[in-house]
């Protein structure tokens, strides 16, 4: 420990190291959450919002297999080939490709967004058996958000939902029964009347709900109640979930640290779950931002006095300089391209091909992590036949972690 006086010798030191400070963040676990509730209490609605803000990643169950569709992995091929003949995917591959996508790279730096699981469905792990396949996971869930409504309540607002057939887009009640429709918009004017002074912005709130579409006639004969939408299907939804999963969840939820396990009323608007739950995760560790440019020279002089990250800190060239940091992971040094330049952490990197942008941009901690950046050296070994080239060559490549 340092002598008071060497503290005093040194009175402007910046106690502050930015090289420990980038490899604390880098070696550290990204946020994590898991959103439960009974069917239809809106936790895919919560989950997607909070991906979309915090720049996590969102999985769920329809979600993962769309992108593994859309990607035509090895999965997507099977989903597709039991879609066209009509089968449905079983629960056993739904759950490989969600746990697949928890160890993703991308999921690794960003963390993830968990919704629907562990599911009612019980053809492929038992609830207790999902429930140890989360707990045993690598990045485990720091936070867990239970949304709770009431039964009576839930089964009111899951029988009032009406799909358009075309769009697939559901709706609730409130945006498609004209009865209610009218009363809102009475309020509204009485309201009105009595707050001649409100802000502009409640005004237009109010010209937005008018425009909604679904209120046109054309629209409003158009929507349909889904089966699973039926009172009586609601019901036994619900009813499955107490017998089922509720227990096992409670338990869950005791085990968790108190600090990290939040509950919200299933009854708000998912715009005001989402301001609170906005207004918890405030601690978040961290928030990653990408931004893209076009050439070097305008990148720093831009950002020079352009959204710093605090005071006194303005935006940097990192210690890669021009080098790829995925090429230098690979031991090859290529120079990068301005085009395809990225910011990290308040500094610049420039990478080489749009395949190691996108690299990168899914996980960029396996290449700045030390050793990173470490210039591949390359040896040459020469001299005349038997005088031990070769022995020479595996030697140094043995000692140096190198290749002959």
């Amino acid at each position: 420990m340092a002598s008071q006086a060497e503290k005093q010798a040194q009175p402007f030191a910046d106690i502050f190291d930015e090289d420990e400070a980038e490899k604390s963040f880098l070696l550290s676990k990204p946020t994590c959450l898991i959103i439960l509730g009974k069917p239809g209490s809106g936790k895919k609605t919560l989950a997607r919002k909070l991906a979309r803000i915090w720049k996590c990643i969102f999985i769920e169950a329809l979600e993962v297999i769309q992108a593994n569709i859309h990607e035509e992995t090895e999965y997507g091929i099977k989903c597709q080939e039991l879609l066209f003949r009509g089968q449905s995917i079983s629960e056993e591959l739904v759950t490989e490709m969600i746990l697949k996508k928890i160890e993703s790279p991308e999921v690794a730096h960003f963390g993830y967004v968990l919704s629907g699981f562990p599911s009612l469905s019980e053809e492929y792990m038992t609830v207790p058996q999902q429930i140890e396949k989360i707990k045993n996971l690598k990045l485990k869930p720091d936070f867990l958000i239970n949304i709770k409504c009431p039964d009576y309540d839930l089964c009111q607002r899951i029988s009032g939902q009406r799909q358009h057939p075309d769009s697939g887009q559901v709706y609730q009640r409130n945006q498609w029964d004209p009865k209610i429709i009218e009363k809102h918009k009475k309020e509204k004017e009485q309201y009105e009347e009595e707050n001649e002074d409100d802000d502009e912005e409640q005004e237009e709130e109010e010209v937005n709900v008018v425009k909604d579409p679904v209120m046109m006639s054309e629209i409003l004969h158009q929507l349909v109640q889904r089966p699973e939408d039926f009172l009586e299907n609601a019901e036994e939804r619900v009813g499955t979930y107490k017998d089922i999963l509720l227990h096992p969840l409670e338990d869950l939820m005791a085990e968790q640290d108190c600090r990290y396990l939040i509950e919200l009323d299933g009854n708000q608007q998912p715009d005001d779950l989402f301001v609170n739950k906005a207004d918890v995760t405030s601690d978040k560790n961290y928030i990653c931002c990408y931004c893209c440019f076009t050439k070097q020279d305008e990148l720093f002089r831009v950002l020079s006095s352009y959204k710093l990250i605090a005071h006194r800190y303005r935006w940097r060239r990192s210690r890669w300089g021009r080098a790829c940091p995925v090429a230098l992971k690979e031991g090859e040094i290529v120079m990068g391209n301005p085009d395809l330049a990225v910011s990290f952490l308040g500094k610049m990197y420039m990478l080489s091909s749009p395949e190691a942008l996108k690299t990168f941009m899914l996980n960029p901690r396996p290449y700045l992590l030390p050793p990173m950046p470490l210039p591949p050296c390359k040896v040459l070994v020469f001299g005349p036949p038997f005088s031990g080239r070769t022995t020479i060559c595996n030697l140094i490549a043995d000692k140096y972690k190198g290749k002959v």
